[in-house]
């Protein structure tokens, strides 16, 4: 038995003689009301917190953590130092026990909390966030009543060889509790940087995405390189894995090499960043996320489109706000040749102008596109700073407004007419 589990042991032992004794009393007392001062400290810490205006990503995770470690951490100083009074009188055993738990309550919370900001919302979290918070109280008293020395040999004797290496159920145990362990800080880690990252509005959107993806790469190689030498594992072992790996790139991984690469090229080359409008072969939309595989592009009605990045660097890409955010609205319309073009020119852009969305610089603009068969051709030009809102809402608000102001002023829309004339399909009284 180690020397901290010998300990716990005669703590527990100390108390269970206590129990016995009215010394209990006063240490109970004591839990009581630091639990109580500490619930306090934290509610109103609480309603702070609610009362405070919108924060940033960073000041939303430290406050976070504060809330989340106020009750532990204000009811562990209290004990401390109602455990530094009493214990110029008795012992305080019950008292050593409740900061051991008070300890591990800070430390459940604290990694609950950073699962919530590692990954998203979702069934299987919420399920592992249970499990999770059992198992760290079920090792947490089997470390206190001293169980853990036994256990271990037990689970070190359940074991096979292979070759000249020995598996125990302790080995997978370690291996799997330090794989996860590492694993799980660096996507933390990752999603901390990648939220640094985003809030930096001084670089572009392309160089912000890139740099959070290679960090979180880089992480999880780290991880991976520490967790496995912690527990024994020769690093050569990944020089078979990584042979695999080229082989099966090679053959059957083509496409997703290309597409990783490809999205690394993207964000380097600066090509289309998150909210440009493009046109990628028959899909037209907004750009509303780049990943290192795909970027989705969602069209004005509403539809998402998931294009491998690859496409993107092998076909041609219309971005209509690659140099300039600003994008021309065309609305022909069409009058009768009786009509006064001049008025009606000036209607058009009357009604350009009046549209809130509408640009003073450049300024709308009716044009004569054409003398068709019907009637004369027009074409109202607006110009628009914000097209990834949509420009289908604001054609039909342009057709509306000029065709009120063409039927309030007499401007005739012309609409296709015919004369038909049938020839020697009925014979004539000279004929009969």
């Amino acid at each position: 038995m180690s020397a901290a589990s010998a300990e716990i042991h005669s703590l527990l032992l100390d108390l269970w003689q206590d129990l016995q004794s009215v010394k209990i009393l006063w240490q109970v007392g004591v839990v009581v009301a630091c639990a109580l001062i500490g619930h306090l400290i934290s509610s109103r810490f609480n309603r702070r917190v609610a009362e405070t205006p919108s924060l940033d990503v960073t000041q939303a995770l430290g406050i976070g953590s504060l809330q989340r470690l106020m009750f532990p951490l204000s009811t562990l100083v209290l004990l401390f130092c109602g455990r530094g009074l009493l214990g110029l009188w008795q012992k305080t055993p019950l008292l050593d026990v409740a900061v051991t738990l008070l300890l591990a309550m800070a430390l459940i919370r604290m990694t609950i909390y950073a699962l919530r900001h590692t990954f998203a919302p979702s069934d299987w979290l919420r399920a592992s966030e249970r499990w999770l918070s059992w198992l760290a109280w079920l090792g947490v008293a089997i470390y206190l009543t001293g169980l853990w020395p036994p256990l271990r040999e037990i689970l070190d004797d359940l074991a096979f060889s292979t070759g000249k290496h020995k598996i125990s159920l302790l080995l997978l145990l370690q291996v799997t509790t330090s794989v996860a362990v590492t694993l799980f800080l660096a996507l933390w880690l990752g999603r901390v940087a990648e939220n640094r990252l985003m809030g930096m509005t001084s670089l572009q959107v392309n160089v912000r995405v890139m740099f959070a993806k290679l960090s979180q790469v880089l992480l999880l190689l780290v991880a991976v390189l520490i967790a496995l030498p912690a527990v024994g594992i020769d690093l050569t072992v990944l020089s078979v894995f990584g042979g695999m790996l080229g082989v099966g790139i090679g053959f059957g991984l083509q496409k997703i090499a290309a597409n990783y690469i490809s999205g690394f090229i993207i964000l380097m080359d600066r090509s289309v960043s998150i909210g440009d409008m493009v046109t990628i072969g028959e899909h037209s939309g907004v750009l509303t996320r780049m990943t290192a595989r795909y970027v989705v592009v969602r069209g004005l009605g509403g539809l998402e489109a998931i294009i491998p990045n690859e496409t993107i660097i092998t076909s041609t890409v219309i971005n209509h706000t690659l140099t300039d955010r600003h994008v021309r609205v065309a609305v022909p319309v069409q009058v009768s040749y009786s009509a006064d073009v001049e008025l009606a020119r000036r209607l058009m852009v009357e009604a350009g102008v009046a549209h809130p969305r509408a640009l003073r610089e450049p300024y709308p603009v009716a044009l004569i596109t054409g003398l068709a068969e019907s009637g004369i051709n027009l074409e109202l030009g607006v110009w628009v700073g914000d097209p990834d809102q949509g420009l289908a809402a604001l054609r039909s608000d342009l057709f509306a407004a000029i065709w009120q102001a063409f039927r309030a002023h007499g401007i005739e829309v012309p609409f296709p007419q015919r004369e038909v004339r049938v020839v020697g399909a009925f014979p004539t009284p000279d004929a009969q």
